[in-house]
C-alpha cells in the first residue's frame, strides 16, 4: 500500500518550511522512526520521522526547495496490515519534532541508516553526534545495543589533530539551518519595525545578596539559582503596571493585542546559532520554578534538541551579552514582539553613598530596543524604572509577588 505522508503543522501561523536535508532517497528501505528529512521555518529546524517502516517510492521536493503544510512530502510504500488510511491520518498530529543539530559542510556526513539497530539507538546516537558504523555491535548479526553505544561514549577520546591549513585561500559554505532563518527573521524586524534605544545602569548589589541566599536555601546540581529568575519575575511585576510592553500589533497595524501572559524570552547561544525559547506564564510561576524552567530550556537549546512549542509565543525577550562580554548593545526586537533588553556584564564600580562616602557598588547597564510605533521614549523610561526600583530594593519585589 503506497501512502503519501501531508506536511502537518509545525508551528504557530506556519504554511511552508524549506527541505534542509534529505535523510533518505527513492528506493530505500527504512524503519519506523527514521528520519526522513530536515525542514527549517521561521521558528526552527525540525527532523521529520517516518512512523511506519517501507520504502521510499518518491520525493516531492529537492534540497533547497519549499513544501507546503498540507500537501505531500513524501510517499513510502507499507505493508497493507500495518496501518489504516484512517489510523495514518490520526497519527500525523503527534508527529514528534525537534531540532537538530547545524552541520558543517566540511564535516562527513554519517550514514546510520546502514546499521542494523533500533530507532532509540539511532536516536541516541544523533544526541552524542556519533558514527553508529563505528561501534562495535554486541547484538545478534552485529546489531548495536544501547550499551554498545553508552559503552563507547565512556571510551577516552584519542587527541584530535587538526588539519593543516593553507593561509591566503577561500573558504566557502551554504547559509542554512538556524543561521538562515535567523537572518530573515531580523531582516525583517528591522526592515518593518522603527527601533528605539534607551540604555541605563541598575545597581543590583542587593539583588546579589538574595540571589545567594535563594541559591543557599533551594539550589542545587538539578536547579541552578542565577539572577536571571529575579530578573524575569521583576519584569513580570512591571509588565503588570506597563502592559503595552508586552503587547503586539498585527502586520496592517490595524490592531494592538495586549497580552495576558507574560511569556518572557531569553536569547541563548546553542549548538545550532541563536535561539529564544521563553519561559511561559512568568507572571504565575515562583522564582524557584522560573529558575527551573530556564534551567530545562538553557539545557535543550544548548544541546540542539528542542521542543518548537518553547520557541513560540514570546511575549518579550532578555538577551545576556553579559555572560559574554560587554556592557551595552543595539538587540533587534524578536518581532512580533514590541521590546527586548540586553542585560551587559556586572562591574564592580566605584558609587557615591546616602552620606557621600565613595563604596564599591555591583553595576549592571541594560539597553532596551522598543518599537517607537507602539511605545515612545517616556514610557520605556518609565517602565524601566518601575523595573530598575524592584531590582534594586528586592524586597518590594516580594512583597508585591502573588
Amino acid at each position: 500500500m503506497k501512502k503519501d505522508f501531508i506536511l502537518p503543522d509545525i508551528g504557530e501561523g506556519i504554511i511552508e518550511c524549506e527541505v534542509i536535508e534529505w535523510k533518505v532517497k527513492e528506493g530505500d528501505i527504512i524503519e519506523e522512526d527514521q528520519i526522513v528529512a530536515d525542514v527549517s521555518t521561521d521558528k526552527a529546524i525540525v527532523e521529520i520521522p517516518s512512523m511506519y517502516p517501507g520504502r521510499i517510492v518518491k520525493l516531492y521536493y529537492a534540497a533547497g526547495d519549499i513544501a507546503k503544510v498540507h500537501s505531500p512530502l513524501y510517499t513510502i510504500e507499507i505493508e497493507d496490515d500495518q496501518a489504516s488510511e484512517a489510523e495514518i491520518e490520526q497519527e500525523i498530529p503527534e508527529l514528534r519534532l525537534e531540532l537538530v543539530k547545524q552541520q558543517p559542510n566540511t564535516q562527513e556526513i554519517k550514514d546510520n541508516t546502514k546499521v542494523l539497530t533500533t530507532p532509540a539507538v539511532r536516536k541516541l546516537a544523533r544526541q552524542n553526534d556519533l558514527d553508529l558504523s563505528k561501534i562495535a555491535g554486541s547484538g545478534k548479526q552485529g546489531r548495536v545495543l544501547k550499551e554498545d553505544v553508552l559503552r563507547y561514549l565512556d571510551e577516552p577520546l584519542a587527541p584530535i589533530v587538526p588539519p593543516l591549513v593553507t593561509l591566503g585561500m577561500d573558504r566557502r559554505e551554504p547559509i542554512v539551518g538556524v543561521r538562515k532563518i535567523m537572518a530573515r527573521h531580523m531582516t525583517e524586524s528591522v526592515s518593518t519595525i522603527p527601533h528605539f534605544s534607551f540604555v541605563d545602569e541598575i545597581d543590583v548589589t542587593e539583588l546579589i545578596k538574595v540571589r545567594a541566599s535563594l541559591k543557599a536555601r533551594y539550589g542545587s546540581d538539578d536547579l541552578k539559582i542565577t539572577l536571571m529568575p529575579l530578573l524575569m519575575k521583576a519584569l513580570s511585576l512591571s509588565l503588570l503596571a506597563f502592559p503595552i510592553i508586552n503587547s503586539r500589533v498585527d502586520n496592517d497595524f490595524s490592531e494592538i493585542t495586549y497580552l495576558a501572559s507574560h511569556n518572557i524570552g531569553m536569547a541563548v547561544d546553542g549548538k545550532t546559532g541563536l535561539l529564544v525559547p521563553n519561559v511561559k506564564d512568568v507572571q504565575q510561576r515562583s522564582i524557584v520554578e522560573i529558575a527551573g524552567e530556564i534551567g530545562r530550556l538553557t539545557e535543550a537549546a544548548r544541546s540542539g534538541i528542542i521542543n518548537p512549542a518553547d520557541l513560540k509565543g514570546g511575549t518579550v525577550t532578555i538577551s545576556n551579552i553579559g555572560a559574554i562580554g560587554g556592557i551595552s548593545a543595539a538587540p533587534i526586537i524578536n518581532k512580533p514582539e514590541v521590546a527586548i533588553v540586553a542585560l551587559g556584564k556586572i562591574q564592580g564600580l566605584p558609587r557615591f553613598d546616602g552620606n557621600g562616602e565613595l563604596v564599591e557598588r555591583q553595576i549592571m547597564t541594560v539597553s532596551w530596543s522598543g518599537d517607537h510605533r507602539v511605545i515612545d521614549g517616556a514610557t520605556i523610561a518609565r517602565f524601566n524604572n518601575h523595573w530598575k526600583a524592584y531590582l534594586e530594593i528586592p524586597e518590594t519585589m516580594m512583597a508585591n509577588m502573588i
